[in-house]
């Protein structure tokens, strides 16, 4: 891999020059060690501020990853176990016939609750116990560990108020004292992001024609659908650049999404495969376990099909979906994995918000996993 950062910058600066990116990072670990940091084009299109190696980038469900870490640190440290039931520690979530979920489900998207009501609005998502309490009240779609189906907010106050519950302290602060601290990059991995540090954050901007669906068309798309019914209401709550650039949004924890370098969250799968600098995240034990195939079939929200491991998707992307990968990508584009086969974490974070289009990190990823074998 002696030549991989030279060819993944000129891959990054290929893709801002053409337009087809605005900004964006690439960070990538082998065994450990850092062997790509990679910038190109400009975090603020209005000021022109070029794109730096710390500059964080709110990044969607790539967070996703990022929550579930948090978990499995809790769990390797004995706070909890994957079968603990949710009730134990969150008695309201037994609601309604939920009383036999357990993290396990929580962590593979089967607890029966992806669904959040019709109407609500990022101010609703700001609002931690208010979200909970909705959650915690929701009639089950299926019952828990029967069926998948990906929860695309829900996820984060569920793995989060998990969190929160075991250990007495907001998922925020868990993540900054035990994951990001640890490894070095508190100022570079957040959900909620304090207001201090608003000013160095990526500013996102829409792709041409991303996110332009009439309120029929997202009606009919499975993914959009609430608790009861089809509605087009959950527009409100889009993951689009105005979504990402709010600041209420931004400093909340909305742990379904995260705020991030490309660095740090790549330094942190590298500190789940093994040692970075002196700091393991969980046991090579824990690891083989939380990246075992947990779940199959096709996903009751997307009705396509998947894989999920304990937190993480088994294969990245239909150009990259080889089984010793795991890890979350982010609705925007960014995405971050690792791959258990080569010891490899890899990385990118973006602004150009492309609306599921992950071309620019398949070819970033077929750089890096071919030059790694």
């Amino acid at each position: 891999m002696n030549d991989i950062q030279k060819r993944v910058q000129e891959a990054a600066d290929r893709l801002v020059e053409s337009g087809t990116e605005r900004g964006l990072q690439v960070a990538v670990y082998r065994h450990g060690e850092p062997v790509v940091d990679v910038v190109a084009g400009v975090a603020d299109p209005a000021t022109g501020r070029p794109v730096t190696p710390d500059t964080p980038f709110y990044s969607a469900s790539t967070g996703k990853g990022v929550t579930s870490t948090v978990l499995h640190v809790l769990v390797e440290r004995g706070v909890l176990g994957y079968d603990t039931p949710i009730v134990e520690l969150w008695p309201e979530f037994g609601a309604h016939g939920k009383e036999r979920a357990t993290v396990r489900h929580a962590l593979t998207h089967s607890t029966g609750v992806p669904g959040v009501p019709a109407g609500t609005t990022p101010e609703d998502l700001c609002d931690w116990d208010g979200m909970c309490a909705v959650i915690a009240d929701a009639k089950p779609w299926w019952e828990p560990g029967t069926r998948t189906g990906y929860h695309p907010q829900s996820f984060g106050y569920l793995i989060g108020e998990i969190v929160r519950r075991s250990t007495g302290r907001p998922i925020s602060q868990v993540l900054r004292e035990e994951v990001a601290g640890p490894l070095g990059v508190a100022g570079e991995l957040f959900f909620g992001v304090p207001e201090s540090e608003l000013g160095r954050l990526a500013r996102l901007e829409d792709a041409p024609n991303d996110f332009e669906m009439s309120a029929e068309m997202f009606a009919d798309i499975p993914f959009f659908r609430v608790v009861d019914g089809y509605t087009a209401a959950p527009m409100a709550a889009m993951p689009d650049a105005g979504f990402g650039n709010r600041v209420d949004v931004l400093t909340s924890d909305i742990p379904a999404g995260g705020t991030m370098s490309a660095r740090a969250v790549a330094r942190m799968y590298a500190a789940l495969l093994g040692e970075v600098d002196g700091v393991r995240l969980v046991s090579p034990e824990r690891l083989r376990e939380i990246t075992e195939v947990a779940v199959t079939g096709v996903d009751e929200v997307t009705g396509t099909p998947v894989t999920r491991s304990l937190g993480y998707a088994v294969g990245a992307t239909e150009l990259l979906d080889a089984p010793t990968l795991f890890g979350m990508a982010g609705s925007g584009g960014s995405a971050a994995y690792a791959d258990t086969a080569g010891g490899i974490a890899i990385a990118m974070t973006k602004n150009l918000v492309s609306g599921g289009d992950f071309g620019t990190f398949d070819e970033i990823g077929r750089i890096v996993m071919n030059a790694g074998r």
